[in-house]
């Protein structure tokens, strides 16, 4: 089988499509009333630049190694994240006033019971028993969770403004506490306990080198950073053209208007889910877990900052605040996730019981 690096020397899709669709974008910019097989060409380059993207962002990640790997795919992904929803925010109006929450929730349950069911699944299912370090799971779990209910509970329940959102002094504190959590969380991560984050064998010894495939060479690293620069432009850009047919299809089906954060997030999300799942298969569970939790953090971490700062020129609220049914899920998650965590160990049932989560959390998006 040929190397990362063996596989770039010769002309690879992820090298080709950023430039095209940097180039789509350059001809597409700033037109409106756009036909529908252009758009529907957008949206193919918009999916083959994240796609490229978290490809791109792989290498590096293998490069560097673990955990810094995971946190390189997931801060990738969160630029793209942010990107999207910004750029929708900024067009939208009173009307995407809680787009922000719905990306965020929905990145939330797709992290915690998605890519943490799915990989727990899967690994149990190859080993009978998934076996992960619970010392960083637990942490990350632990951080995930207070942002969450900082940034997204307590705006339900704040006495200051008559909707579920944050004023002034309480949205600054709160992008403050993710900004200030989330590097707490990245220096442990990578600096004072790397090993927490590493993964483990069934008799629980720490894994600190990847034997699956060599490392590639610096310059393949390189090259795959500036593609994974390209490739965001081309993401933030594209996603400005095809976002009104987005909500213009979402309204068309008569789905609520919180689907757009759904489909958001399932689209940036989808190939780290995928990354997840081939590191679950290689019995590298952690792996999959920083992953996951990395993406949640990141999502918290760095969204709520972004819009925040946006928000200053934004017209119309940020809505924050949680609904009923989503303060349950939430809390069902928090409560199954310490479960899960602590053990250090899981069993199918495990991933299944997040996974039924996440189906829940689907179900009442489009059935509320």
């Amino acid at each position: 089988m040929r190397s990362t690096s063996a596989r770039l020397r010769v002309p690879h899709w992820s090298g080709v499509v950023p430039v095209l669709a940097v180039v789509l974008l350059a001809f597409s910019w700033g037109r409106e009333g756009m036909a529908g097989p252009v758009v529907t060409l957008l949206a193919c380059f918009l999916g083959g630049a994240v796609l490229a993207a978290v490809h791109h962002a792989e290498v590096v990640a293998h490069r560097v190694g673990e955990p810094f790997g995971s946190l390189v795919l997931a801060v990738a992904v969160t630029i793209i994240e942010v990107a999207l929803i910004v750029t929708l925010m900024a067009d939208g109006g009173d009307k995407s006033a809680s787009l922000a929450r719905d990306t965020v929730f929905a990145a939330l349950m797709i992290t915690l019971n998605g890519i943490v069911g799915i990989s727990l699944l899967v690994g149990a299912l190859k080993r009978r028993v998934a076996v992960f370090n619970p010392e960083g799971s637990v942490a990350a779990f632990g951080a995930v969770a207070t942002l969450a209910g900082l940034s997204l509970a307590l705006p339900t329940f704040t006495t200051s403004t008559p909707k579920a959102e944050f004023s002034t002094t309480q949205l600054v504190f709160a992008a403050l506490a993710a900004v200030v959590l989330y590097g707490l969380f990245v220096m442990t991560q990578t600096v004072r306990h790397r090993d927490y984050f590493l993964p483990v064998t069934h008799e629980g010894k720490v894994i600190a080198e990847d034997e699956h495939a060599s490392p590639p060479t610096a310059r393949t690293a390189m090259l795959s950073l500036g593609l994974l620069a390209v490739a965001l432009v081309a993401v933030v850009g594209l996603a400005k053209g095809v976002s009104p047919t987005i909500e213009s299809g979402v309204a068309a089906a008569g789905l609520p208007a919180s689907v757009v954060g759904v489909v958001i997030a399932l689209l940036v999300l989808l190939p780290e889910s995928i990354a997840a799942v081939r590191a679950a298969r290689r019995d590298r569970v952690q792996t999959s877990l920083n992953l996951g939790l990395g993406s949640a953090m990141a999502s918290i971490g760095l969204t709520i900052p972004a819009v925040a700062i946006a928000s200053i020129w934004m017209e119309g609220p940020l809505l924050l605040g949680l609904g009923p049914t989503h303060l349950v899920l939430l809390a069902l998650t928090v409560a199954v996730g310490t479960l899960t965590f602590v053990p250090g160990r899981a069993t199918p049932l495990q991933g299944g019981v997040h996974l039924s989560l996440f189906a829940a959390y689907l179900v009442l998006a489009v059935s509320p």
